[in-house]
């Protein structure tokens, strides 16, 4: 796994523009519009706990999943920091084994489950997130919409300069595949003045909306809704970030 190993230590500082706020805020109008009764949380991919931690802060009951390593050790630092106390995993959620039941809800945000490629993995995740929840429990999570993956990233290079860190990002987007690959390449700046490089490539799935909705249906979920952009209306055609809803 080389995603988000030394991508992991300057992933806040790139992601500054997100309003992680706004982001948790809609997970609560979520929960408040379904009426679910939500006290502990099971949230997969957790990242650095941008949201994790202020959900902890909020009083909610987290364990947070991840795959990477690093990622955790700067959530569990940034958490220490602000005198949070978290329970975190390392773990693959392909291979999801928690055996904890009658969870209240579980959350998965960031474009966690666009990582999932197969079919088979997004299935499995499904499926087991049922079986975790209590009856009626609430299942959230959200991907970059097809239209972001192929059209707004699609084949197209970004790149920005800061003070300590430069990067640039090539993406290739394949139809056949619905994958989009992206190059990333960075260079962070040391005290003395000098720069490491570093690279990553990352790789995620483009899935519409239509065959998300297919699956949570076959994986046993009920009520199941999707949303565009932090609304609570259907997806538009240019939505670029889509919320999913299902109740157990």
């Amino acid at each position: 796994m080389d995603q988000y190993r030394d991508f992991a230590f300057i992933y806040d500082e790139l992601m500054d523009d997100v309003d992680y706020d706004r982001w948790v805020e809609y997970i609560e109008e979520i929960i408040k519009s379904e009426g679910a009764e939500v006290q502990n949380i099971l949230e997969l991919a957790c990242g650095t706990g941008n949201l994790t931690i202020p959900l902890t802060k909020k009083g909610y009951d987290i364990a947070g999943i991840d795959i990477s390593a690093e990622m955790l050790e700067v959530a569990m630092e940034k958490a220490e920091e602000e005198g949070v106390q978290l329970v975190l995993l390392q773990q693959d959620i392909a291979e999801l084994d928690f055996d904890v039941p009658n969870l209240d809800c579980i959350l998965c945000a960031c474009d966690g489950f666009n990582y999932l490629t197969y079919d088979d993995d997004l299935e499995y995740v499904f499926s087991k997130a049922h079986e975790l929840l209590k009856e009626d429990g609430i299942f959230i999570f959200d991907i970059s919409s097809y239209y972001k993956l192929s059209k707004v990233l699609g084949n197209n290079t970004f790149a920005e300069k800061r003070e300590d860190v430069v990067y640039m990002w090539q993406n290739y987007f394949d139809p056949e595949e619905d994958l989009v690959e992206m190059e990333l390449t960075f260079f962070v700046k040391n005290e003395d003045g000098t720069f490491d490089r570093f690279d990553e490539v990352h790789q995620q799935r483009a899935y519409e909306t239509e065959d998300i909705l297919e699956k949570l249906a076959d994986a046993g979920f009920r009520d199941i809704k999707a949303y565009g952009d932090f609304a609570f209306e259907k997806p538009k055609k240019d939505s670029e970030r889509v919320f999913f809803v299902g109740r157990k």
